[in-house]
């Protein structure tokens, strides 16, 4: 039987996050849940920057072109893979999926998009924004060595990556319930679910490290 603390997580998830919901408001969820893991992973990067802030106060343009850069990349990663993630929690809750079936789909899914976000923005900034010299190409060649660098929290693509834990947690964790429940062995308490949620968030990170790293390569 599932603990106290893991149900009642669980439980307003399914509340907010059910495939019952309407559209609309599914949506309008997913954008609050999606800012509530951006805006604190922002903080947290920028007072872990030295300089970053004075700097973007001090400097003519550089606070708008910060802001830019996380409105047309940062947000929209955030927004796609989050909803991906809680609409594939919504329905292993509803058991449509099995635990298996959600992992299987969830980890290469989680990685080629957030990668295949970048690949698009990148190129995309430089038309639109002048970004890297105004040379899509560029931007298209700096995608695999910024990536590689998500997992260490080195730039900005790790502040995106790592706000996407909000929707990857619940997910990881209804799985490992989901599986042990399904081998009739006894939940595990809410801080080891956590750990095990959070190691298989990490295999991701790794994961798109590593093929960051092979794109790098690539291009």
């Amino acid at each position: 039987m599932a603990t106290k603390p893991q149900s009642a997580v669980l439980a307003w998830l399914d509340r907010h996050f059910s495939v019952e919901l309407p559209f609309l408001r599914f949506a309008r969820n997913v954008v609050l849940l999606s800012l509530a893991g951006l805006a604190p992973t922002l903080a947290l990067y920028i007072a872990l920057s030295p300089g970053l802030w004075p700097h973007l106060l001090a400097t003519d343009a550089a606070l708008p072109r910060f802001v830019r850069q996380i409105a047309t990349n940062g947000l929209p990663v955030v927004l796609v893979v989050n909803a991906f993630g809680l609409i594939l929690f919504a329905q292993l809750r509803s058991r449509r999926l099995s635990p298996a079936c959600a992992l299987a789909i969830d980890l290469p899914a989680r990685i080629g998009a957030f990668i295949a976000l970048h690949v698009v923005i990148y190129p995309a900034s430089a038309l639109m924004f002048g970004s890297f010299g105004g040379d899509p190409v560029q931007g298209l060649r700096v995608v695999g060595p910024t990536l590689t660098q998500s997992a260490a929290f080195a730039n900005l693509s790790g502040v995106y990556l790592y706000a996407t834990l909000i929707s990857a947690l619940p997910l990881h964790m209804a799985m490992v319930g989901g599986a042990m429940q399904a081998r009739a062995l006894s939940t595990p308490t809410m801080p080891l679910l956590i750990a095990l949620a959070l190691a298989i968030f990490g295999l991701q990170a790794l994961l798109l490290t590593g093929f960051s790293a092979l794109l790098a390569g690539y291009f």
